[in-house]
Protein backbone atom coordinates (compact mmCIF):
# COMPACT_ATOMS: atom_id res chain seq x y z
CA UNK A 1 0.00 0.00 0.00
CA UNK A 2 2.78 2.45 0.85
CA UNK A 3 4.59 1.61 -2.40
CA UNK A 4 1.36 2.36 -4.24
CA UNK A 5 1.10 5.74 -2.51
CA UNK A 6 4.62 6.68 -3.57
CA UNK A 7 3.90 5.63 -7.16
CA UNK A 8 0.62 7.52 -7.30
CA UNK A 9 2.02 10.66 -5.71
CA UNK A 10 4.89 10.86 -8.19
CA UNK A 11 2.41 10.48 -11.05
CA UNK A 12 0.53 13.60 -9.95
CA UNK A 13 1.92 16.66 -11.72
CA UNK A 14 1.06 19.22 -9.07
CA UNK A 15 4.26 19.39 -7.04
CA UNK A 16 5.84 22.79 -6.54
CA UNK A 17 9.37 23.27 -7.91
CA UNK A 18 10.81 24.94 -4.82
CA UNK A 19 10.24 25.11 -1.09
CA UNK A 20 6.93 26.80 -0.36
CA UNK A 21 6.20 29.57 2.10
CA UNK A 22 3.65 28.96 4.86
CA UNK A 23 0.81 30.65 2.95
CA UNK A 24 1.75 28.82 -0.25
CA UNK A 25 1.80 25.58 1.71
CA UNK A 26 -1.72 26.17 3.03
CA UNK A 27 -2.91 26.77 -0.54
CA UNK A 28 -1.04 23.85 -2.14
CA UNK A 29 -1.93 21.27 0.51
CA UNK A 30 -5.56 22.40 0.56
CA UNK A 31 -5.73 22.14 -3.22
CA UNK A 32 -4.09 18.73 -3.13
CA UNK A 33 -6.79 17.46 -0.80
CA UNK A 34 -9.55 19.19 -2.75
CA UNK A 35 -8.28 18.20 -6.22
CA UNK A 36 -9.78 15.43 -8.31
CA UNK A 37 -6.44 13.58 -8.22
CA UNK A 38 -6.99 13.07 -4.52
CA UNK A 39 -10.11 11.02 -5.28
CA UNK A 40 -7.88 8.23 -6.61
CA UNK A 41 -6.14 7.93 -3.27
CA UNK A 42 -9.38 8.23 -1.30
CA UNK A 43 -10.99 5.47 -3.34
CA UNK A 44 -8.10 3.01 -3.29
CA UNK A 45 -6.73 3.52 0.19
CA UNK A 46 -7.93 3.30 3.74
CA UNK A 47 -8.16 6.46 5.82
CA UNK A 48 -4.79 5.97 7.49
CA UNK A 49 -3.09 5.71 4.12
CA UNK A 50 -4.85 8.89 3.01
CA UNK A 51 -3.31 10.69 6.00
CA UNK A 52 0.06 9.32 4.86
CA UNK A 53 -0.46 10.68 1.35
CA UNK A 54 -1.23 14.18 2.66
CA UNK A 55 1.91 14.05 4.78
CA UNK A 56 4.05 12.93 1.82
CA UNK A 57 2.73 15.70 -0.40
CA UNK A 58 3.37 18.29 2.30
CA UNK A 59 6.94 17.02 2.74
CA UNK A 60 7.60 17.50 -0.96
CA UNK A 61 5.97 20.94 -0.82
CA UNK A 62 8.41 22.05 1.88
CA UNK A 63 11.44 20.32 0.34
CA UNK A 64 11.54 17.76 3.16
CA UNK A 65 11.75 20.33 5.93
CA UNK A 66 9.94 18.32 8.60
CA UNK A 67 9.43 21.20 11.00
CA UNK A 68 7.74 23.45 8.44
CA UNK A 69 5.78 20.50 7.08
CA UNK A 70 4.29 19.61 10.45
CA UNK A 71 3.59 23.25 11.29
CA UNK A 72 1.73 23.90 8.04
CA UNK A 73 -0.21 20.63 8.27
CA UNK A 74 -1.46 21.76 11.68
CA UNK A 75 -3.41 24.48 9.86
CA UNK A 76 -3.92 22.96 6.40
CA UNK A 77 -5.89 20.04 7.87
CA UNK A 78 -8.12 22.08 10.18
CA UNK A 79 -11.83 21.42 9.55
CA UNK A 80 -12.56 25.06 10.43
CA UNK A 81 -11.63 28.36 8.80
CA UNK A 82 -12.78 30.40 11.78
CA UNK A 83 -13.53 29.79 15.45
CA UNK A 84 -16.48 31.51 17.16
CA UNK A 85 -15.11 31.76 20.69
CA UNK A 86 -17.50 32.62 23.50
CA UNK A 87 -15.97 33.88 26.72
CA UNK A 88 -17.68 32.46 29.79
CA UNK A 89 -16.52 35.47 31.76
CA UNK A 90 -17.56 38.22 29.33
CA UNK A 91 -20.44 36.31 27.71
CA UNK A 92 -19.56 37.59 24.24
CA UNK A 93 -18.64 35.80 21.01
CA UNK A 94 -15.27 36.60 19.45
CA UNK A 95 -14.66 35.33 15.87
CA UNK A 96 -11.09 34.21 15.25
CA UNK A 97 -10.15 33.66 11.59
CA UNK A 98 -7.62 30.95 10.80
CA UNK A 99 -5.15 30.57 7.90
CA UNK A 100 -7.28 29.07 5.15
CA UNK A 101 -7.76 28.96 1.36
CA UNK A 102 -10.78 30.47 -0.41
CA UNK A 103 -14.21 29.23 0.70
CA UNK A 104 -14.70 26.94 -2.32
CA UNK A 105 -11.38 25.15 -1.81
CA UNK A 106 -11.92 25.01 1.94
CA UNK A 107 -15.31 23.32 1.52
CA UNK A 108 -13.87 20.76 -0.89
CA UNK A 109 -10.98 20.13 1.48
CA UNK A 110 -13.38 19.73 4.39
CA UNK A 111 -15.46 17.17 2.49
CA UNK A 112 -12.40 15.07 1.60
CA UNK A 113 -10.49 15.09 4.89
CA UNK A 114 -10.12 11.56 6.31
CA UNK A 115 -12.60 10.97 9.11
CA UNK A 116 -12.64 7.27 10.08
CA UNK A 117 -9.12 6.28 11.11
CA UNK A 118 -9.69 5.18 14.71
CA UNK A 119 -11.83 2.17 15.72
CA UNK A 120 -14.01 4.45 17.84
CA UNK A 121 -14.32 7.27 15.31
CA UNK A 122 -17.86 8.73 15.41
CA UNK A 123 -19.97 7.35 12.58
CA UNK A 124 -21.40 10.73 11.50
CA UNK A 125 -20.36 12.78 8.47
CA UNK A 126 -17.74 14.69 10.48
CA UNK A 127 -16.16 11.69 12.15
CA UNK A 128 -12.66 12.48 13.42
CA UNK A 129 -11.73 15.17 10.90
CA UNK A 130 -10.60 17.47 13.70
CA UNK A 131 -8.11 14.92 15.03
CA UNK A 132 -5.71 15.29 12.08
CA UNK A 133 -4.73 18.84 13.04
CA UNK A 134 -4.37 17.77 16.68
CA UNK A 135 -1.99 15.02 15.60
CA UNK A 136 0.24 17.16 13.38
CA UNK A 137 0.21 20.11 15.77
CA UNK A 138 1.58 18.04 18.63
CA UNK A 139 4.02 16.32 16.30
CA UNK A 140 5.39 19.75 15.37
CA UNK A 141 5.88 20.72 19.01
CA UNK A 142 7.56 17.43 19.90
CA UNK A 143 9.77 17.39 16.80
CA UNK A 144 11.18 20.81 17.57
CA UNK A 145 12.03 19.88 21.13
CA UNK A 146 11.16 21.91 24.17
CA UNK A 147 11.93 22.79 27.75
CA UNK A 148 9.65 21.18 30.38
CA UNK A 149 7.93 19.06 27.70
CA UNK A 150 6.16 21.89 25.87
CA UNK A 151 4.18 19.56 23.58
CA UNK A 152 2.40 17.81 26.44
CA UNK A 153 1.77 21.09 28.24
CA UNK A 154 0.46 22.75 25.08
CA UNK A 155 -1.93 19.91 24.25
CA UNK A 156 -3.50 20.12 27.71
CA UNK A 157 -3.54 23.92 27.57
CA UNK A 158 -5.38 23.89 24.22
CA UNK A 159 -8.07 21.59 25.60
CA UNK A 160 -8.52 23.80 28.67
CA UNK A 161 -8.60 26.90 26.45
CA UNK A 162 -11.32 25.36 24.25
CA UNK A 163 -13.35 24.52 27.33
CA UNK A 164 -13.01 27.99 28.84
CA UNK A 165 -14.04 29.71 25.62
CA UNK A 166 -16.74 27.19 24.70
CA UNK A 167 -15.17 26.19 21.39
CA UNK A 168 -15.94 22.50 21.70
CA UNK A 169 -17.87 22.67 24.95
CA UNK A 170 -15.80 20.31 27.10
CA UNK A 171 -12.41 18.67 27.39
CA UNK A 172 -12.28 15.69 25.02
CA UNK A 173 -10.29 12.67 26.20
CA UNK A 174 -10.01 11.45 22.60
CA UNK A 175 -8.32 14.72 21.63
CA UNK A 176 -5.78 14.16 24.39
CA UNK A 177 -5.15 10.63 23.14
CA UNK A 178 -4.58 11.94 19.62
CA UNK A 179 -2.27 14.60 21.01
CA UNK A 180 -0.20 11.88 22.70
CA UNK A 181 0.13 10.00 19.42
CA UNK A 182 1.14 13.19 17.64
CA UNK A 183 3.79 13.83 20.28
CA UNK A 184 5.10 10.30 19.77
CA UNK A 185 5.24 10.81 16.00
CA UNK A 186 7.24 14.01 16.38
CA UNK A 187 9.65 12.40 18.84
CA UNK A 188 10.17 9.38 16.58
CA UNK A 189 10.73 11.50 13.47
CA UNK A 190 13.80 13.01 15.10
CA UNK A 191 15.50 9.61 14.90
CA UNK A 192 13.67 7.95 11.98
CA UNK A 193 12.63 9.98 8.95
CA UNK A 194 11.11 6.90 7.28
CA UNK A 195 8.05 6.88 9.53
CA UNK A 196 4.53 7.47 8.26
CA UNK A 197 1.72 8.98 10.37
CA UNK A 198 -0.14 5.67 10.05
CA UNK A 199 2.72 3.87 11.82
CA UNK A 200 1.79 5.79 14.96
CA UNK A 201 -1.95 6.35 14.47
CA UNK A 202 -2.57 2.61 14.22
CA UNK A 203 -1.25 2.25 17.77
CA UNK A 204 -4.44 3.90 19.08
CA UNK A 205 -6.12 0.53 19.64
CA UNK A 206 -3.04 -0.88 21.36
CA UNK A 207 -2.74 2.00 23.81
CA UNK A 208 -6.41 2.77 24.42
CA UNK A 209 -8.15 -0.49 23.48
CA UNK A 210 -9.59 -1.16 26.93
CA UNK A 211 -11.61 2.04 26.85
CA UNK A 212 -12.83 2.04 23.25
CA UNK A 213 -16.53 2.60 22.77
CA UNK A 214 -18.82 2.96 19.78
CA UNK A 215 -16.59 0.75 17.63
CA UNK A 216 -18.00 0.63 14.15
Amino acid sequence: MKFFLFFLLFSIQSYPQKKATFSEGIYLISNYIAASDFDKITTLSESLSVVDSIFLFALKTFDYDYSETLFCLSFATLPYNSIPMESSLLNIKIPVYLPSPDDSTFNLRLNKLPKYFFPDSPSGKFGDKDKIAHFFGNAFLAYNGSFLNLSKFASIFVEMFETAFKIDGSMDIRDLRTNSLGEMFGDCLIHNKNLFPSDILKLYSLFFGNSLINIK
